[in-house]
């Protein structure tokens, strides 16, 4: 008995090491180096936050002394993090980043994403165990008194660092090839005090890690990659994963009393809290092949969706509404192709992208939901590309993305399709306009500009910015792994305060 009381003894005690080790998204949170003072880390559910506790005389010359928090990761990736001391701290050469190490040795190769207290950014790197630490030689200081949002990619064996002050687009700090760095690596977050007798704090959040595919990956042929749900603030820019799943769900709407959200999954629609939750499917009858082109209209009473009817050319996206509540959907739009994007303010007319007759281009339309003629708005040369139309809540402009100006940017037009006026003027190609509740500011999503002006493909390193609709510049609100179902409808908060999002995080 007393043999048998012990064994169970143990196995609890080794229960609860193992819990104690999945720190959020990471497997294991360790001292490295044996510093005299321990570390830890401590994850706050509640606000998806990383509490850093870390001492050590420095990561520095042929060996190091700090906290880690990490996970085993094989083949390419791409780490991201907000970072931000706690208090003055007692050394400037405090640090806090993102690290890929060899193991777990106090003299591994590793390479460093690196903030120290005194705003120096930097990517600094051991080449080889018990090397010298090395970096490059010129140094980038931030304003010690901002966070910063670090980015740390791996692409085969080189490394790209990546930071950003907030609101502002991620800039390349360094870049360095580790062709020591084998498969299987351990990557994760760290803190380290720059002294050994002092222990010092930082938060890290919106921690995201990713798998990144290759440019000739194609979803149909090698299948989806897994998708994150997410609600932000869009003043604060703290993130939430609510709902993840290993396979494809696109395009969230936010449900009129704010207690719920609306994606599209396997054809079909589900509601889901906006803490996370058990999903519930929506009635949508007949329509099952529903793309990502669905939304509310403004009376909180109707859903407009885009089903894909088998048989029609185009791929046969055609737009219906039904009750919100669910039911059997009526018919709007005959003619195929046909991807709904907004409704009118009054509830009557609804915005879609149509592709008609001979045209190889794409032109915005408006319909009434009970009939009558469809109305032209756009009339795009060839080239040319415009999508994501969507009314502003007062319904005096339609606000829409187009490429006339020869990249992708943000426009807006009077609703009889008059007075266009382009109001992003940037590198990158920007998408899907949708602007708040209360009428005040635009998010959007920035893809790269090395992307075809008319695509918005998946799996790309993207933005999303915002921007008041009174006219002032975008500013960047989140920086994900995504692109095509990410923000493709409306997807505001009914409070102007929040939005929802997919991002992508790999296999």
């Amino acid at each position: 008995m007393k043999y048998l009381i012990t064994l169970f003894g143990l196995f609890l005690m080794q229960m609860a090491i193992a819990q104690e080790e999945k720190i959020g998204i990471f497997s294991h949170s360790k001292d490295i180096g044996n510093p005299k003072l321990k570390g830890k880390t401590v994850y706050d559910q509640e606000t998806q936050t990383y509490h850093l506790q870390g001492a050590g005389y420095n990561i520095w010359f042929e060996r190091d002394e700090f906290h880690y928090a990490f996970d085993k990761i094989e083949g390419d990736f791409i780490l991201t993090a907000n970072f931000e001391f706690v208090g003055e701290g007692v050394d400037l050469h405090r640090k806090v980043g993102l690290m890929v190490r060899e193991s777990e040795d106090e003299n591994a190769a590793h390479i460093t994403a690196t903030l120290h207290g005194d705003g120096l950014t930097v990517l600094q790197w051991r080449e080889l165990k018990g090397a010298f630490m090395r970096d490059p030689e010129d140094e980038i200081f931030a304003p010690k008194s901002h966070y910063s949002i670090l980015q740390l990619e791996r692409v085969g064996d080189e490394f790209i660092m990546r930071a950003a002050l907030p609101n502002e687009p991620l800039q390349v700090i360094g870049s360095h090839k580790m062709s020591v760095m084998k498969n299987a690596v351990l990557v994760g977050i760290f803190i380290g005090s720059h002294n050994e007798d002092v222990l010092e704090e930082a938060k890290a959040w919106n921690v995201r890690l990713d798998k990144p595919v290759a440019d000739s990956y194609n979803p149909g042929r090698d299948g989806y990659l897994g998708c994150r749900l997410e609600t932000m603030n869009v003043f604060t820019g703290v993130r939430k994963v609510i709902f993840e799943k290993d396979g494809r769900f696109e395009a969230p709407n936010w449900m009129p009393d704010g207690q719920k959200l609306l994606i599209n999954m396997d054809g079909s629609l589900y509601k889901i809290p906006v803490e996370g939750g058990s999903l519930e499917k929506l009635n949508t009858g007949f329509a099952d092949r529903n793309n990502n082109d669905h939304g509310i209209s403004f009376d909180g009473k109707m859903l407009a969706i885009s089903h894909q009817r088998e048989g029609y050319p185009g791929w046969g996206s055609t737009v219906y509404v039904l009750p919100l509540e669910g039911g059997e959907p009526t018919l709007v739009t005959e003619e195929t192709p046909s991807y709904w994007h907004g409704w009118s303010p009054n509830g009557k007319e609804v915005l879609y992208v149509a592709s008609r007759g001979e045209r190889k281009t794409y032109d915005i339309y408006k319909k009434n939901i009970k009939g009558g003629d469809e109305v032209a708005l756009t009339n795009t040369k060839p080239g040319e590309h415009v999508d994501g139309c969507e009314y502003s809540p007062d319904g005096k402009y339609i606000y829409y993305n187009g490429s006339k100006s020869g990249t992708m940017q943000i426009w807006r037009m009077k609703p009889d399709g008059s007075e266009p006026e382009q109001l992003t003027f940037d590198e990158t190609n920007d998408w899907f306009p949708h602007i708040s509740p209360d009428g005040k500011w635009l998010v959007y999503i920035s893809f790269p500009e090395d992307i075809p002006v008319n695509d918005h493909p998946s799996y790309k390193r993207v933005a999303l910015k915002m921007m008041p609709t009174s006219g002032g510049a975008p500013r960047v609100i989140a920086y994900l792994y995504g692109g095509q179902g990410t923000i493709n409808v409306p997807s505001w908060s009914p409070d102007s305060q929040s939005i929802a999002f997919v991002s992508n995080f790999g296999k």
